[in-house]
Protein backbone atom coordinates (compact mmCIF):
# COMPACT_ATOMS: atom_id res chain seq x y z
CA UNK A 1 0.00 0.00 0.00
CA UNK A 2 2.84 2.43 0.85
CA UNK A 3 4.53 1.84 -2.53
CA UNK A 4 1.23 2.35 -4.39
CA UNK A 5 0.67 5.71 -2.67
CA UNK A 6 4.26 6.76 -3.43
CA UNK A 7 3.80 5.86 -7.12
CA UNK A 8 0.55 7.84 -7.19
CA UNK A 9 2.12 10.94 -5.64
CA UNK A 10 5.04 10.58 -8.06
CA UNK A 11 2.57 10.96 -10.95
CA UNK A 12 1.03 14.08 -9.39
CA UNK A 13 4.27 15.83 -8.28
CA UNK A 14 7.20 16.17 -10.67
CA UNK A 15 10.42 17.92 -9.56
CA UNK A 16 8.53 19.67 -6.78
CA UNK A 17 5.79 20.98 -9.08
CA UNK A 18 2.18 19.78 -9.08
CA UNK A 19 1.00 18.24 -12.34
CA UNK A 20 -2.48 19.12 -13.60
CA UNK A 21 -3.93 15.60 -13.41
CA UNK A 22 -7.27 14.16 -12.39
CA UNK A 23 -7.83 11.13 -10.18
CA UNK A 24 -8.92 8.89 -13.13
CA UNK A 25 -5.72 9.77 -15.02
CA UNK A 26 -3.55 8.97 -11.99
CA UNK A 27 -5.37 5.67 -11.60
CA UNK A 28 -4.83 4.89 -15.28
CA UNK A 29 -1.11 5.64 -15.09
CA UNK A 30 -0.75 3.39 -12.03
CA UNK A 31 -2.52 0.57 -13.89
CA UNK A 32 -0.26 0.64 -16.95
CA UNK A 33 1.12 -2.80 -17.77
CA UNK A 34 4.51 -3.82 -19.07
CA UNK A 35 4.90 -5.66 -22.39
CA UNK A 36 7.57 -7.90 -20.85
CA UNK A 37 5.23 -8.78 -18.00
CA UNK A 38 2.45 -9.70 -20.43
CA UNK A 39 4.87 -11.90 -22.41
CA UNK A 40 6.03 -13.61 -19.23
CA UNK A 41 2.43 -14.27 -18.16
CA UNK A 42 1.56 -15.71 -21.58
CA UNK A 43 4.55 -18.08 -21.50
CA UNK A 44 3.69 -19.17 -17.96
CA UNK A 45 0.03 -19.74 -18.85
CA UNK A 46 1.06 -21.77 -21.90
CA UNK A 47 3.16 -24.07 -19.71
CA UNK A 48 0.29 -24.46 -17.28
CA UNK A 49 -2.20 -25.33 -20.03
CA UNK A 50 0.20 -27.84 -21.57
CA UNK A 51 0.71 -29.54 -18.21
CA UNK A 52 -3.02 -29.67 -17.55
CA UNK A 53 -3.55 -31.44 -20.88
CA UNK A 54 -0.99 -34.05 -19.91
CA UNK A 55 -2.67 -34.51 -16.53
CA UNK A 56 -6.05 -35.07 -18.16
CA UNK A 57 -4.54 -37.64 -20.51
CA UNK A 58 -2.99 -39.52 -17.58
CA UNK A 59 -6.24 -39.36 -15.65
CA UNK A 60 -8.12 -40.77 -18.66
CA UNK A 61 -5.68 -43.69 -18.85
CA UNK A 62 -6.21 -44.41 -15.16
CA UNK A 63 -10.00 -44.35 -15.62
CA UNK A 64 -9.76 -46.91 -18.40
CA UNK A 65 -7.55 -49.06 -16.23
CA UNK A 66 -10.09 -48.87 -13.39
CA UNK A 67 -12.93 -49.96 -15.68
CA UNK A 68 -10.94 -52.95 -16.94
CA UNK A 69 -9.89 -54.06 -13.47
CA UNK A 70 -13.42 -53.61 -12.05
CA UNK A 71 -14.56 -56.41 -14.33
CA UNK A 72 -12.23 -58.86 -12.61
CA UNK A 73 -12.20 -60.07 -9.05
CA UNK A 74 -12.02 -57.86 -6.01
CA UNK A 75 -8.29 -58.20 -5.92
CA UNK A 76 -8.11 -55.96 -8.94
CA UNK A 77 -8.78 -52.94 -6.79
CA UNK A 78 -5.77 -53.65 -4.58
CA UNK A 79 -3.67 -54.06 -7.69
CA UNK A 80 -4.89 -50.73 -9.00
CA UNK A 81 -4.02 -48.93 -5.77
CA UNK A 82 -0.56 -50.44 -5.68
CA UNK A 83 0.37 -50.15 -9.33
CA UNK A 84 -1.88 -47.62 -11.10
CA UNK A 85 -1.37 -44.79 -8.68
CA UNK A 86 2.29 -45.62 -8.47
CA UNK A 87 2.60 -45.21 -12.23
CA UNK A 88 0.76 -41.91 -11.97
CA UNK A 89 3.17 -40.63 -9.31
CA UNK A 90 6.11 -41.74 -11.43
CA UNK A 91 4.63 -39.93 -14.43
CA UNK A 92 4.21 -36.79 -12.38
CA UNK A 93 7.81 -37.03 -11.18
CA UNK A 94 9.10 -37.30 -14.75
CA UNK A 95 7.28 -34.09 -15.67
CA UNK A 96 8.69 -32.23 -12.66
CA UNK A 97 5.40 -32.05 -10.74
CA UNK A 98 5.37 -32.99 -7.10
CA UNK A 99 2.03 -33.86 -5.48
CA UNK A 100 0.70 -31.88 -2.51
CA UNK A 101 -0.23 -33.22 0.90
CA UNK A 102 -3.59 -34.47 2.09
CA UNK A 103 -3.46 -37.80 0.25
CA UNK A 104 -4.89 -36.31 -2.98
CA UNK A 105 -3.40 -35.11 -6.21
CA UNK A 106 -5.51 -31.95 -6.68
CA UNK A 107 -2.55 -29.57 -6.34
CA UNK A 108 1.04 -29.59 -7.51
CA UNK A 109 4.03 -27.42 -8.43
CA UNK A 110 4.91 -26.63 -12.04
CA UNK A 111 8.33 -25.08 -12.53
CA UNK A 112 8.05 -23.46 -9.12
CA UNK A 113 4.46 -22.24 -9.65
CA UNK A 114 1.64 -23.39 -7.38
CA UNK A 115 -1.23 -24.67 -9.52
CA UNK A 116 -4.49 -26.39 -8.59
CA UNK A 117 -5.46 -29.07 -11.05
CA UNK A 118 -8.81 -30.79 -11.35
CA UNK A 119 -9.32 -34.24 -12.86
CA UNK A 120 -12.50 -35.59 -14.43
CA UNK A 121 -14.36 -38.04 -12.25
CA UNK A 122 -14.95 -41.56 -13.64
CA UNK A 123 -18.41 -41.99 -15.13
CA UNK A 124 -18.92 -45.42 -13.63
CA UNK A 125 -19.68 -46.04 -9.95
CA UNK A 126 -16.60 -45.96 -7.78
CA UNK A 127 -15.87 -48.96 -5.61
CA UNK A 128 -13.80 -46.88 -3.18
CA UNK A 129 -15.66 -45.08 -0.39
CA UNK A 130 -14.96 -41.34 -0.25
CA UNK A 131 -13.26 -40.15 2.95
CA UNK A 132 -15.50 -38.60 5.57
CA UNK A 133 -13.66 -35.27 5.45
CA UNK A 134 -12.48 -34.51 1.92
CA UNK A 135 -9.95 -31.74 1.45
CA UNK A 136 -11.38 -28.42 0.31
CA UNK A 137 -11.40 -27.92 -3.43
CA UNK A 138 -8.81 -25.40 -4.62
CA UNK A 139 -9.85 -22.35 -6.53
CA UNK A 140 -7.00 -22.67 -9.02
CA UNK A 141 -4.43 -20.10 -9.99
CA UNK A 142 -5.88 -16.74 -11.00
CA UNK A 143 -3.82 -14.39 -13.10
CA UNK A 144 -4.23 -10.69 -13.71
CA UNK A 145 -6.84 -10.06 -10.99
CA UNK A 146 -5.24 -7.42 -8.85
CA UNK A 147 -6.93 -5.06 -6.45
CA UNK A 148 -4.41 -2.24 -6.72
CA UNK A 149 -6.90 0.20 -8.22
CA UNK A 150 -9.58 -0.51 -5.63
CA UNK A 151 -7.14 -0.20 -2.74
CA UNK A 152 -5.79 3.07 -4.15
CA UNK A 153 -9.28 4.57 -4.54
CA UNK A 154 -10.30 3.39 -1.07
CA UNK A 155 -7.23 5.08 0.41
CA UNK A 156 -8.19 8.34 -1.30
CA UNK A 157 -11.77 8.04 -0.05
CA UNK A 158 -10.44 7.52 3.48
CA UNK A 159 -8.59 10.82 3.19
CA UNK A 160 -11.80 12.65 2.30
CA UNK A 161 -11.42 12.80 -1.49
CA UNK A 162 -14.60 12.59 -3.58
CA UNK A 163 -14.10 9.81 -6.11
CA UNK A 164 -16.42 9.38 -9.08
CA UNK A 165 -16.98 5.92 -10.46
CA UNK A 166 -15.77 4.90 -13.91
CA UNK A 167 -17.66 7.17 -16.26
CA UNK A 168 -17.38 4.83 -19.25
CA UNK A 169 -19.32 2.18 -17.39
CA UNK A 170 -22.06 4.57 -16.29
CA UNK A 171 -22.67 6.79 -19.31
CA UNK A 172 -25.68 4.76 -20.43
CA UNK A 173 -27.33 4.69 -17.02
CA UNK A 174 -29.12 8.00 -17.49
CA UNK A 175 -30.82 6.72 -20.66
CA UNK A 176 -32.74 3.98 -18.88
CA UNK A 177 -34.93 4.48 -15.86
CA UNK A 178 -33.96 2.40 -12.86
CA UNK A 179 -35.88 -0.86 -12.68
CA UNK A 180 -37.26 -0.37 -9.19
CA UNK A 181 -39.19 -3.33 -7.83
CA UNK A 182 -42.61 -2.02 -6.75
CA UNK A 183 -43.49 -2.57 -3.08
CA UNK A 184 -46.85 -0.80 -2.90
CA UNK A 185 -49.99 -2.50 -4.28
CA UNK A 186 -50.36 0.22 -6.93
CA UNK A 187 -47.50 2.20 -8.49
CA UNK A 188 -47.87 4.94 -11.12
CA UNK A 189 -44.81 5.77 -13.23
CA UNK A 190 -44.63 9.14 -14.98
CA UNK A 191 -41.72 9.33 -17.41
CA UNK A 192 -40.70 11.82 -20.08
CA UNK A 193 -37.96 11.52 -22.70
CA UNK A 194 -36.57 14.64 -24.30
CA UNK A 195 -34.98 14.98 -27.75
CA UNK A 196 -33.06 18.21 -28.37
CA UNK A 197 -30.75 19.33 -31.17
CA UNK A 198 -28.93 22.60 -30.55
CA UNK A 199 -26.84 24.45 -33.14
CA UNK A 200 -23.20 25.14 -32.30
CA UNK A 201 -23.57 28.75 -33.41
CA UNK A 202 -26.73 29.26 -31.38
CA UNK A 203 -30.36 28.46 -32.01
CA UNK A 204 -32.63 25.44 -31.67
CA UNK A 205 -32.97 22.88 -34.43
CA UNK A 206 -35.26 20.33 -32.75
CA UNK A 207 -37.15 20.10 -29.47
CA UNK A 208 -39.52 17.25 -28.66
CA UNK A 209 -40.83 15.73 -25.44
CA UNK A 210 -42.60 12.36 -25.26
CA UNK A 211 -44.20 11.24 -22.00
CA UNK A 212 -46.01 8.18 -20.68
CA UNK A 213 -48.04 7.32 -17.60
CA UNK A 214 -47.98 3.62 -16.75
CA UNK A 215 -49.63 1.58 -14.02
CA UNK A 216 -48.17 -1.31 -12.03
CA UNK A 217 -50.48 -3.52 -9.96
CA UNK A 218 -49.23 -6.42 -7.86
CA UNK A 219 -52.53 -8.17 -6.98
CA UNK A 220 -55.54 -8.71 -9.21
CA UNK A 221 -57.97 -7.63 -6.48
CA UNK A 222 -56.37 -4.17 -6.46
CA UNK A 223 -57.02 -3.75 -10.19
CA UNK A 224 -60.64 -2.64 -9.80
CA UNK A 225 -59.71 1.04 -9.65
CA UNK A 226 -59.74 4.31 -11.56
CA UNK A 227 -57.00 6.94 -11.54
CA UNK A 228 -57.77 10.64 -11.40
CA UNK A 229 -54.93 12.88 -12.57
CA UNK A 230 -54.16 16.56 -13.07
CA UNK A 231 -52.73 17.35 -16.53
CA UNK A 232 -51.59 20.84 -15.61
CA UNK A 233 -52.06 23.92 -17.78
CA UNK A 234 -49.84 23.16 -20.79
CA UNK A 235 -51.65 24.08 -23.99
CA UNK A 236 -48.85 22.69 -26.16
CA UNK A 237 -49.31 19.10 -24.94
CA UNK A 238 -51.19 16.50 -26.98
CA UNK A 239 -52.60 13.66 -24.82
CA UNK A 240 -53.59 10.24 -26.14
CA UNK A 241 -55.20 7.48 -24.06
CA UNK A 242 -54.89 3.71 -24.44
CA UNK A 243 -57.61 2.16 -26.68
CA UNK A 244 -59.13 0.34 -23.67
CA UNK A 245 -59.44 3.57 -21.64
CA UNK A 246 -62.78 5.41 -21.49
CA UNK A 247 -61.92 8.55 -23.46
CA UNK A 248 -65.11 10.41 -22.55
CA UNK A 249 -64.45 9.89 -18.85
CA UNK A 250 -60.92 11.22 -19.27
CA UNK A 251 -61.98 14.23 -21.35
CA UNK A 252 -64.65 15.32 -18.86
CA UNK A 253 -63.14 14.44 -15.48
CA UNK A 254 -59.45 13.58 -16.10
CA UNK A 255 -60.15 10.05 -14.82
CA UNK A 256 -58.37 7.05 -16.34
CA UNK A 257 -60.65 4.01 -16.19
CA UNK A 258 -61.38 0.98 -18.35
CA UNK A 259 -64.30 1.03 -20.77
CA UNK A 260 -65.64 -2.04 -18.95
CA UNK A 261 -65.63 -1.19 -15.21
CA UNK A 262 -66.33 -4.82 -14.32
CA UNK A 263 -62.86 -5.80 -15.50
CA UNK A 264 -59.71 -5.08 -13.47
CA UNK A 265 -56.51 -3.55 -14.77
CA UNK A 266 -54.00 -6.29 -15.66
CA UNK A 267 -51.28 -7.03 -13.12
CA UNK A 268 -47.65 -6.44 -13.98
CA UNK A 269 -45.43 -9.46 -14.58
CA UNK A 270 -42.49 -10.11 -12.28
CA UNK A 271 -39.55 -7.93 -13.30
CA UNK A 272 -41.71 -5.78 -15.60
CA UNK A 273 -40.63 -2.25 -14.71
CA UNK A 274 -42.65 -0.61 -17.51
CA UNK A 275 -46.11 -1.60 -16.30
CA UNK A 276 -49.30 -1.04 -18.31
CA UNK A 277 -49.38 2.16 -20.36
CA UNK A 278 -52.49 4.29 -19.77
CA UNK A 279 -51.65 7.69 -21.22
CA UNK A 280 -49.17 9.25 -23.65
CA UNK A 281 -48.40 12.86 -24.48
CA UNK A 282 -46.17 14.76 -26.87
CA UNK A 283 -44.88 18.30 -27.14
CA UNK A 284 -42.89 20.09 -29.83
CA UNK A 285 -41.60 23.64 -29.74
CA UNK A 286 -39.17 26.10 -31.28
CA UNK A 287 -38.89 28.15 -28.08
CA UNK A 288 -35.24 27.97 -27.01
CA UNK A 289 -36.12 29.08 -23.47
CA UNK A 290 -37.66 25.65 -22.83
CA UNK A 291 -34.28 23.90 -23.22
CA UNK A 292 -33.17 22.58 -19.78
CA UNK A 293 -29.44 22.78 -20.53
CA UNK A 294 -27.65 24.94 -23.12
CA UNK A 295 -24.06 24.21 -24.19
CA UNK A 296 -21.60 26.63 -25.83
CA UNK A 297 -18.26 25.38 -27.18
CA UNK A 298 -15.50 27.73 -28.39
CA UNK A 299 -12.43 26.03 -29.96
CA UNK A 300 -9.57 28.31 -31.02
CA UNK A 301 -6.21 27.37 -32.55
CA UNK A 302 -3.04 29.08 -31.36
CA UNK A 303 0.28 27.82 -32.64
CA UNK A 304 0.32 24.05 -32.51
CA UNK A 305 -2.46 23.75 -29.91
CA UNK A 306 -6.22 24.11 -29.76
CA UNK A 307 -7.72 25.85 -26.74
CA UNK A 308 -11.29 24.76 -26.08
CA UNK A 309 -13.62 26.67 -23.76
CA UNK A 310 -16.98 25.07 -23.10
CA UNK A 311 -19.72 26.30 -20.80
CA UNK A 312 -23.22 25.27 -19.79
CA UNK A 313 -26.26 27.27 -18.71
CA UNK A 314 -29.12 25.46 -16.98
CA UNK A 315 -32.75 26.50 -16.77
CA UNK A 316 -34.09 27.43 -13.35
CA UNK A 317 -37.10 25.17 -13.98
CA UNK A 318 -35.20 21.92 -13.47
CA UNK A 319 -32.64 20.46 -11.08
CA UNK A 320 -30.51 18.10 -13.16
CA UNK A 321 -28.88 14.94 -11.78
CA UNK A 322 -25.96 12.84 -13.09
CA UNK A 323 -25.12 15.26 -15.88
CA UNK A 324 -22.68 13.95 -18.50
CA UNK A 325 -21.35 16.12 -21.34
CA UNK A 326 -19.34 14.09 -23.86
CA UNK A 327 -17.03 16.16 -26.09
CA UNK A 328 -15.48 14.24 -29.01
CA UNK A 329 -11.76 14.71 -29.53
CA UNK A 330 -9.38 14.26 -32.45
CA UNK A 331 -6.94 11.37 -32.41
CA UNK A 332 -4.59 12.02 -29.50
CA UNK A 333 -1.35 10.48 -28.32
CA UNK A 334 -1.65 12.00 -24.85
CA UNK A 335 -4.74 12.87 -22.77
CA UNK A 336 -6.02 16.45 -23.06
CA UNK A 337 -4.74 19.01 -20.60
CA UNK A 338 -7.74 20.09 -18.52
CA UNK A 339 -6.88 23.49 -17.11
CA UNK A 340 -10.15 24.32 -15.36
CA UNK A 341 -13.38 22.44 -14.77
CA UNK A 342 -16.50 22.92 -12.67
CA UNK A 343 -17.20 19.33 -11.72
CA UNK A 344 -15.06 16.45 -12.96
CA UNK A 345 -13.35 15.93 -16.31
CA UNK A 346 -12.02 12.56 -17.46
CA UNK A 347 -10.60 11.29 -20.74
CA UNK A 348 -12.16 8.17 -22.30
CA UNK A 349 -9.58 6.81 -24.78
CA UNK A 350 -11.86 4.01 -25.99
CA UNK A 351 -14.38 6.47 -27.39
CA UNK A 352 -11.86 9.29 -27.89
CA UNK A 353 -13.89 11.83 -25.94
CA UNK A 354 -13.62 14.03 -22.88
CA UNK A 355 -16.37 13.35 -20.34
CA UNK A 356 -17.48 16.30 -18.26
CA UNK A 357 -19.54 15.07 -15.32
CA UNK A 358 -21.55 17.07 -12.78
CA UNK A 359 -23.43 15.19 -10.09
CA UNK A 360 -26.07 17.88 -9.55
CA UNK A 361 -26.99 21.17 -11.19
CA UNK A 362 -29.28 23.25 -8.99
CA UNK A 363 -29.65 26.87 -7.91
CA UNK A 364 -26.04 26.92 -6.65
CA UNK A 365 -24.43 26.16 -10.02
CA UNK A 366 -26.75 27.10 -12.89
CA UNK A 367 -23.63 28.08 -14.88
CA UNK A 368 -20.32 26.26 -15.23
CA UNK A 369 -17.33 26.01 -17.55
CA UNK A 370 -14.38 23.86 -18.51
CA UNK A 371 -11.17 24.65 -20.39
CA UNK A 372 -8.78 22.14 -21.93
CA UNK A 373 -5.95 22.08 -24.46
CA UNK A 374 -5.19 19.51 -27.19
CA UNK A 375 -3.06 19.47 -30.30
CA UNK A 376 -4.08 21.67 -33.22
CA UNK A 377 -7.31 20.41 -34.81
CA UNK A 378 -10.25 21.66 -36.82
CA UNK A 379 -13.18 23.01 -34.79
CA UNK A 380 -15.55 20.41 -36.31
CA UNK A 381 -13.59 17.64 -34.50
CA UNK A 382 -15.25 18.68 -31.21
CA UNK A 383 -18.81 18.13 -32.44
CA UNK A 384 -21.41 16.69 -32.03
CA UNK A 385 -21.51 17.07 -28.25
CA UNK A 386 -23.78 14.57 -26.49
CA UNK A 387 -25.55 15.39 -23.23
CA UNK A 388 -27.18 13.06 -20.71
CA UNK A 389 -29.01 13.82 -17.46
CA UNK A 390 -32.05 12.98 -15.36
CA UNK A 391 -34.52 15.11 -13.42
CA UNK A 392 -37.29 14.51 -10.92
CA UNK A 393 -39.51 17.09 -12.65
CA UNK A 394 -41.25 16.84 -16.01
CA UNK A 395 -42.53 19.34 -18.58
CA UNK A 396 -46.15 18.18 -18.42
CA UNK A 397 -46.19 18.14 -14.60
CA UNK A 398 -48.83 15.41 -14.63
CA UNK A 399 -49.77 14.47 -11.06
CA UNK A 400 -51.94 11.78 -9.50
CA UNK A 401 -54.87 13.27 -7.59
CA UNK A 402 -56.44 10.11 -6.15
CA UNK A 403 -57.17 6.42 -6.64
CA UNK A 404 -60.87 5.52 -6.84
CA UNK A 405 -61.92 2.04 -5.67
CA UNK A 406 -64.75 0.63 -7.83
CA UNK A 407 -65.83 -2.08 -5.37
CA UNK A 408 -66.21 0.29 -2.44
CA UNK A 409 -64.09 0.52 0.64
CA UNK A 410 -60.72 2.19 0.99
CA UNK A 411 -58.59 2.43 -2.16
CA UNK A 412 -55.31 0.46 -2.21
CA UNK A 413 -52.13 2.19 -1.15
CA UNK A 414 -50.29 3.73 -4.06
CA UNK A 415 -47.05 5.53 -4.88
CA UNK A 416 -45.75 7.58 -7.81
CA UNK A 417 -42.41 7.77 -9.61
CA UNK A 418 -41.58 10.79 -11.78
CA UNK A 419 -38.52 11.07 -14.02
CA UNK A 420 -37.25 13.09 -16.99
CA UNK A 421 -34.64 11.38 -19.19
CA UNK A 422 -32.59 12.40 -22.22
CA UNK A 423 -33.15 10.28 -25.31
CA UNK A 424 -31.08 12.15 -27.89
CA UNK A 425 -29.60 15.46 -26.69
CA UNK A 426 -26.91 16.94 -28.94
CA UNK A 427 -25.09 20.08 -29.97
CA UNK A 428 -24.26 19.82 -33.69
Amino acid sequence: MAFELIFAFDEVICLGHKENLTVPLVTKYCEMESHEEKLHLLVRQSKINDTKDKMKQKASEIDKSKIEKSRGDKGGLTSLNSSGLGRLDNGFSKMGISGGGGGGFGSGSIHGLDVDLEYPKPKGPSSVDAPAHAPAKGLGMQLGKTQKTNRFLESLRAEGEVILEDVSANTSLSKVSAAVVPTDPVTLCIEEKINVTLKRDGGLSNFEVQGTLSLQILNRDDGFIQVQIDTGDNAGLQFKTHPNINRELFSNQNILGLKDPSRPFPTSQTGDAAGVGLLKWRMQSTNESLVPLSINCWPSVSGGETYVSIEYEASSQFDLHNVLILIPLPALRDPPNVRQVDGEGSYDPRRSCLVWSILLIDSSNRNGSMEFVVRAADSSAFFPINVEFTSARTFAEVTVVQIIALKGGAPPKHSSRVQLLTDNYQVV
